[in-house]
């Protein structure tokens, strides 16, 4: 007799059955070969589809209660959905089992194979929530380009300001870290930032033998900083983002169409002089407040013994990444593999938590989106790059 795999298995007929008297499962398998014999011809015969291979194993459960036999019959099938069903609608024709009146029903038919489906969904699920360090193709590329500008990325002067290449006799000043990034992304390599708002001497001292073009955000700010950049050193061309939007969120063609709308520094001189920005003592006011934006803007002091409860309760044994608010506020976790996208989305975080190691990667990420707290429970070894980033271990 063939035997069926159990993973040519598809149906599964569920039956009941209640015998008037005392009946063993010998008689209720007796009774499922004799009984259905000749109802559906020849190819349908449950005895030789068994010998086929196409039915397998039949179990039968028993229970005596109160002089009577009542039990369960399981039919596992390889047929299909037609000829399980035929089958099926045979067995409930069986009115004996052995000696004794009998009854059987058909409570169902089940699909093992969707059960099967059902299980590997749920477990592939849980698999790909456990996967570590996996990444996909569009992140793979994020990397190599976070990679490739941070590899770009020079310390130039006393200030150790972030720049490109400052060989060439053109050279882009811009605010910020993040604007030198954005830039050298986009293949704009004669760049070098401010640090901030105020005006170094580095910077200075490089426009007394290059030529200058000042690349600000296009905001009511930006223009405040130009107007004293421009009197506090040799400024030769001044260019500004898009009403509204910041160099470190331009595209490349942004960048360029900026670029090539820049304005000689004395055109924008006079053009602020006509709009009376020296007379205007709000503006005034607001000037100093950009040239001192960083020193005015105090950072809340992280409370870090509130901060190691929220590590143990909510990261530990997690494996995920956690960004956190200055108010110590979880904003949102994401599996290590989607680090560096949620870490551009997430932009009011201030720390970044991480169950395990804190990769070069996962620091330069952080550093790039202006998180100042990582913690973890180990770290690799960190570069200058990261001088003000502060590490929390747990």
């Amino acid at each position: 007799m063939a035997k069926i795999s159990p993973v040519s298995i598809k149906y599964m007929i569920h039956a009941k059955f209640e015998a008037l008297g005392p009946v063993e499962k010998p008689d209720v398998i007796g009774a499922l070969f004799g009984q259905t014999e000749g109802l559906l011809g020849s190819e349908l015969e449950i005895r030789e589809l068994q010998k086929e291979g196409k039915i397998g194993r039949i179990e039968v459960e028993t229970e005596s209660r109160d002089g009577k036999t009542f039990g369960k019959i399981f039919v596992p099938t390889a047929l299909d959905q037609s000829e399980t069903s035929l089958i099926a609608a045979a067995i409930e024709t069986i009115d004996r089992v052995g000696p004794t009146e009998a009854r059987i029903t058909v409570e169902k038919i089940e699909d093992v194979r969707g059960n099967k489906r059902d299980y590997i969904i749920e477990r592939a699920k849980k698999l790909l929530e456990s996967i570590e360090g996996s990444t996909s193709s569009k992140e793979i590329s994020g990397i190599l380009r976070t990679e490739s500008r941070t590899s770009r990325v020079q310390e130039y002067g006393d200030d150790k300001l972030p720049s490109g290449d400052l060989s060439g006799e053109e050279i882009i000043v811009v605010e910020g870290r993040a604007d030198v990034m954005n830039l050298l992304e986009n293949r704009v390599n004669n760049v070098i930032s401010m640090n901030g708002t105020k005006l170094p001497k580095d910077v200075i001292e490089l426009s007394k033998s290059k030529k200058i073009t000042l690349f600000l955000d296009g905001d009511r700010g930006g223009r405040l900083i130009a107007k004293n950049v421009i009197e506090n050193a040799n400024i030769d061309f001044v260019a500004f983002a898009p009403d509204g939007k910041e160099v470190e969120e331009l595209n490349g063609k942004e960048i360029l169409g900026s670029l090539r709308k820049k304005i000689p520094a004395k055109e924008f001189s006079s053009y602020s002089r006509f709009n009376n920005y020296n007379q205007d003592s709000r503006d005034v006011r607001e000037n100093k407040e950009v040239n001192n934006k960083s020193e005015k803007k105090e950072e809340k002091e992280i409370n870090k013994i509130e901060l190691r409860e929220i590590l143990s309760r909510d990261v530990e044994n997690s494996s995920k990444v956690f960004f956190i608010d200055e108010n110590l506020n979880i904003i949102s976790s994401v599996p290590k593999s989607r680090i560096a996208n949620e870490a551009r989305r997430a932009r009011n975080a201030v720390i970044l938590a991480i169950d395990g190691q804190a990769t070069i990667q996962v620091i330069r990420i952080a550093e790039e989106s202006g998180i100042k707290c990582i913690a973890a429970k180990k770290f690799a070894s960190s570069s200058s790059s990261d001088k003000d980033i502060e590490f929390v271990s747990f």
